[in-house]
This record gives C-alpha cells, structure tokens and sequence, in this order.
C-alpha cells in the first residue's frame, strides 16, 4: 500500500481542509513549509520520496476559477505524478486538467451529475487515467445526481465496476482533518463486494491505521493532516514499508 499526501488548494493557495466545512478552511500551517504555496509544498512532498501528490482544486469544485497552471508547475518542476479532482463532469474539463499536467482525473460523486459520465471518461481517457472518487459525509452519498444518492456506497460501486471504473477513492468528507479515523466500514463493504481497486483517506490517525487499511487490501490511503503536524513522518512511512 502507498501513501499520497494531499493538498487542498483554495484561492491559489493549500488549506487545511476540515470536515468539509470549506467556509471555515484557512491557509495551512505546516511543519514540512513555512509557506502554503502548493509548488513549496509539492517540493518538499518530493524530496521526502512521495512519488504521487493527491489535488483537491476546491476553486475549481465551487465552480469559482478554472487556473490549472499550478498542476503545470507542480508537474514540471518535481517528480510527481498527480491525480487532480478539479470538479470534473464534462471530457473537455477532464483533457485540460491532463493537459496541464496531471496523470489522472479524479471524478467526485460530489460533482456529478450523471452516472453514464463514469463510462464515457474510462472509454475516452482509458481506465488507468480515470478514478472515481465516492464522496461521503457521515456516511451518506454526496452527489448532484439524485439517481446517485438514492444509493447505497456499495450499489454506486457496482455500478461503477459495471461502467468500466477500475479504481475508486472512498471518502467521508465528515473525517476530513478530523484525526478520527477514515470510513472503514464502508471501504470493507466495497473490497468484499467488488473487484475495483480502492483508495481511501480522511481523518488517518497514524501508522495503526494505516496497517489496518493494508491489511484489508486497500491499495494507497490519503493523508495530509498527520504529515502537516509532525505527527507522522516520512522516515516512520519509511520504516514501515509505506515509502
């Protein structure tokens, strides 16, 4: 299992994002920067031995801004690769994103508004380009589509599998920043019911729960807060064999 570090961009600028309360998002304090610019950041993502970074573009999920560049920057001057959920609902949005210089496309049930979406971006990006993220707050399905709502996480997943999705993200918004832990149930329910390779996140403690989540084949965990207090390091991922 690997770990990829998240940053939340709001306003051109990383955020410590917090249950999904993205009013109540500041600009993030770090031990790893000084400064909550994104490319500082990614850097020190970089040469800590992270080879993948995880982008929430909160701006573009509002509906507020469309500015990819930082993902050109970001792409251009480290080594990581980078799965970017910009609001995506339309191809046209999904190829500018790549086309900026992410390596995958995140497609957030948060933002979706149609299911069929799912299958038309695997067929025209490829499955390995395309990841469905299977937003949750308190457990419950966050979508614009009422279709999407109506269902169960584990049905969505289906679907989904049915669709062509080969891999899913399972998050709870409501654990996001929290320290709680992350939607265990939920991500158990969907490695025992389906064949779709899953990542999960939100509200990581430390390195026991990331032992658990390997443990029940979970194939990456998203982490962010752990990281930006010094309450995990990468020497202790390291050692454990996350990194």
């Amino acid at each position: 299992m690997k770990i990829i570090p998240v940053l939340d961009l709001l306003d051109g600028i990383a955020v410590h994002a917090m249950r999904g309360e993205r009013k109540e998002y500041r600009p993030l304090k770090s031990v790893l920067c000084p400064s909550p610019d994104p490319l500082k950041l990614a850097r020190v993502f970089d040469s800590q031995g992270f080879d993948e970074l995880y982008i929430a573009d909160l701006d573009a999920i509002l509906g507020r801004n469309e500015d990819f560049s930082v993902f050109t920057r970001i792409s251009s001057e480290t080594d990581l690769s980078l799965m970017v959920d910009a609001g995506i609902n339309d191809l046209g949005k999904a190829e500018r994103v790549l086309g900026a210089g992410a390596s995958r496309v995140i497609i957030g049930t948060e933002t979706l508004t149609d299911l069929g979406f799912a299958r038309e971006a695997v067929q025209a990006l490829g499955e390995d380009r395309v990841i469905v993220s299977v937003d949750l707050k308190g457990g419950e399905l966050l979508s614009r589509s009422e279709e999407i709502r109506s269902m169960s996480p584990l049905r969505l997943v289906e679907a989904l599998e049915g669709l062509g999705v080969a891999r899913i993200i399972v998050l709870d918004l409501a654990k996001v920043g929290s320290e709680e832990g992350a939607n265990m149930g939920v991500v158990e329910e969907v490695l025992e019911g389906t064949g779709v390779e899953v990542i999960t996140g939100g509200g990581m403690r430390g390195i026991g729960d990331l032992e658990s989540a390997r443990g029940l084949g979970v194939s990456a965990a998203l982490i962010a807060t752990v990281l930006h207090t010094g309450k995990l390091t990468s020497a202790e991922l390291e050692s454990r064999g996350f990194l």
